[in-house]
């Protein structure tokens, strides 16, 4: 499905925004728009239908979400996915890592970044499910927000703009399967060693947040696996309990007052 929704969710009792601020995760996920939520089926030609703020921030019109954080995305994504998964610190040779929600792969980028800086022998697997595809364009200019994620993404926007789904990045593996996820991931045969949950909210996309589907997440995670979300919906963390995470409760980045990580079989 589509990333990365890390604004948040109304579990994390967010500040007011000021005045006139578009309206995000931040103040209008709940229990009621989960309700209301379309349940959405991608097929693997779908588009996404984008609008953009402030010239590089790209928002899903289909989820009425942004695909990163409108505070600094790429910390963000640093805090929640890569320290809340505690790397690169569990970096290894054959070390696994899986995502819900590709979207401008700037999860994956700044996994590079730090996987170059570690300067592990060896190699590193990147899986990402992704329901709704960007464009490499729309990629590109939505990277351009993040300079230092962008110095790095000429090879990447090379290989998706020749319709490369599998690629490798300086011995990142990185492959992208694109379409529904709680179709795709009961397919896969393999475990991660760490899982980045990065749909867009739980109140606009709850579909990607099923228990059903946090079950998979469970059932292809290898011992003492992790995962790590920016939401804190109760809902999500119960699910990822019953599929045998013992999960915990974090501070969030910036505004965002709490996040959710957790190791499985502990």
């Amino acid at each position: 499905m589509p990333a990365t929704g890390q604004s948040a969710d109304v579990a994390s009792a967010q500040e007011p925004a000021p005045p006139g601020a578009p309206e995000t995760e931040h103040q209008i996920a709940g229990a009621e728009g989960a309700e209301n939520a379309p349940a959405i089926r991608a097929s693997r030609n779908a588009a996404p239908d984008l609008d953009w703020r402030e010239g590089a921030i790209p928002v899903s019109t289909r989820f009425d979400d942004p695909y990163f954080s409108l505070a600094d995305g790429l910390a963000e994504t640093r805090h929640v996915f890569l320290a809340g998964n505690r790397l690169p610190e569990r970096f290894r040779d054959g070390f696994a890592i899986a995502e819900l929600g590709f979207g401008t792969g700037l999860n994956m980028l700044a996994t590079l970044i730090d996987w170059r800086a570690a300067g592990r022998p060896g190699r590193l697997s990147y899986l990402s499910f992704e329901a709704f595809p960007l464009a490499a364009p729309d990629i590109a200019r939505a990277l351009s927000a993040f300079p230092e994620a962008r110095a790095v993404a000429d090879p990447f926007l090379t290989a998706w703009e020749a319709g490369q789904r599998r690629f490798e990045l300086d011995g990142m593996e990185v492959e992208v399967r694109i379409g529904d996820a709680r179709d795709l991931l009961p397919r896969w045969e393999g475990r991660a060693d760490a899982w980045f949950l990065d749909g867009f909210s739980p109140a606009k996309n709850p579909e990607l947040w099923s228990e059903a589907l946090m079950a998979e997440v469970g059932r292809h995670t290898a011992p003492d696996g992790t995962f790590a979300t920016y939401t804190a919906a109760g809902h999500v963390r119960r699910a990822l309990t019953e599929a045998g995470f013992t999960v915990t409760r974090q501070p969030g980045h910036g505004r965002k007052r709490h996040m959710t990580t957790g190791v499985l079989g502990r």
